[in-house]
């Protein structure tokens, strides 16, 4: 985690409902999208990511639990989840999404559509 890292919060949600709202960066390039989201002591099978309608959700839960014999002093890290959800443009192929996910990054990858992909239109000589 880092100082960019927020919290995601509605004024009416219960606090056992908040998450962290880990950064990510957005690259695209003409064949669609790149995601990279920083989850750190997230581990893969506590990881969810989800695509409804044009909303895709990327969901975390972190393991804070102290070693046997210790107990925390001072946490800077009090939530155990990162929550973070993106609208995709009607452009995307939502249904072609991959993921990797390694040592707490997420990569995904987002192609655009095929009617939003450059083309070259050929040209009929008379």
């Amino acid at each position: 985690m880092n100082d960019t890292t927020n919290i995601a919060r509605k004024p009416e949600t219960p606090a056992s409902e908040m998450a962290l709202l880990p950064p990510v960066d957005v690259i695209e390039d003409a064949a669609g999208i790149t995601l990279y989201a920083d989850l750190p002591g997230v581990p893969k099978d506590k990881l969810t990511l989800q695509v409804e309608g044009d909303t895709l959700t990327i969901e975390g839960e972190i393991s804070l639990a102290a070693p046997e014999g210790m107990e925390s002093s001072h946490a800077e890290v009090n939530l155990p989840r990162y929550r973070r959800m993106f609208t995709l443009s009607k452009e995307l192929d939502a249904n072609k999404v991959s993921a990797e996910f390694n040592q707490g990054t997420l990569k995904l990858r987002i192609p655009k559509a095929e009617h939003a992909q450059p083309r070259k239109i050929e040209i009929a000589v008379m």
